[in-house]
């Protein structure tokens, strides 16, 4: 009796990742749309389904453990852990997302970023309930995204001047080359991060693409633009990625940059 009480526990427990991945998922895949998965499934149910494996498990253990022989003891303490682990990570990350300013349009060069295409554009205007692209040098309570009390600190500031303080190694990127080799280069490892890409412009230096994220299959667009230094030899490379849904993007737009370009000057080294 014990030990089937306990595999019982182990068997919901293990029905929690599942449930999340559904979550994820049903996103991805258009089962559902990002606000029911992510924002009711995870945001809004997800602490109960993880508190409701919590409390089976510990009552499972408890049961076991009350008197011998104890038997399943193992897969009530390993049903206890898989819950414990989820609440863990959901306490991680709502303690980065304190810490992270929320805004969800970061580019290298704030009062000169690169402007989405009207294709691009396009593809955004698909997407519900869809972030606006808005000037990065205009204080936030210009947009009403930002016209509420949750953001009364930082509304008299710019997402641009958020993100330099938040971010501040993401900064347009000078190389050594000519503007045909960088761009050269810079399309190149776009299209090795697997990202979608949306334009090419050889002429203007522009590159467009859509990254889509492995879980929620979240589409964040990045528009790149490579011109000539003014007064000197060489490129300048500058970048702007900007999430379709979403107030925080929790750094992953500043972190996609940087890596991008840090690999596309690993490249340009002789």
């Amino acid at each position: 009796m014990k030990t089937w009480i306990a595999r019982l526990a182990l068997v919901i427990s293990l029905m929690v990742p599942l449930y999340f991945a559904t979550a994820a998922l049903g996103v991805k895949f258009g089962l559902f749309d990002w606000r029911f998965g992510l924002g009711v499934m995870i945001v809004q149910w997800g602490i109960w389904v993880l508190l409701g494996a919590l409390a089976i498990a510990l009552l499972a253990l408890a049961i076991v453990a009350a008197r011998a022989p104890r038997r399943g003891w193992s897969l009530a303490l390993a049903a206890l852990l898989i819950p414990a682990a989820g609440l863990g990570y959901l306490a991680w990350v709502r303690e980065k997302t304190a810490t992270i300013p929320p805004i969800h349009d970061i580019a290298t060069n704030p009062d000169d970023a690169p402007e989405f295409s009207e294709r691009v554009m396009a593809l955004r205007s698909a997407t519900p309930d869809v972030n606006p692209v808005n000037p990065l040098n205009e204080p936030l309570s210009s947009f009403p995204m930002y016209q509420s009390e949750r953001f009364a600190a930082i509304s008299a500031r710019s997402a641009g001047d958020i993100a330099r303080e938040a971010y501040p190694d993401v900064r347009t990127l000078t190389l050594k080359l000519g503007v045909p080799e960088a761009y050269a280069a810079v399309l190149e490892e776009a299209r090795g991060m697997g990202w979608e890409i949306v334009t090419t412009e050889a002429s203007a230096g522009i590159v467009e693409a859509t990254a889509t994220t492995f879980w929620f299959g979240f589409k964040d667009d990045v528009a790149i633009r490579v011109r000539q230094i003014q007064d000197g030899a060489g490129a300048e490379i500058d970048m702007r990625s900007t999430s379709r849904v979403g107030v925080s993007d929790l750094g992953a737009n500043a972190a996609r940059i940087k890596a991008f370009l840090e690999a596309v000057a690993a490249r340009a080294k002789p």
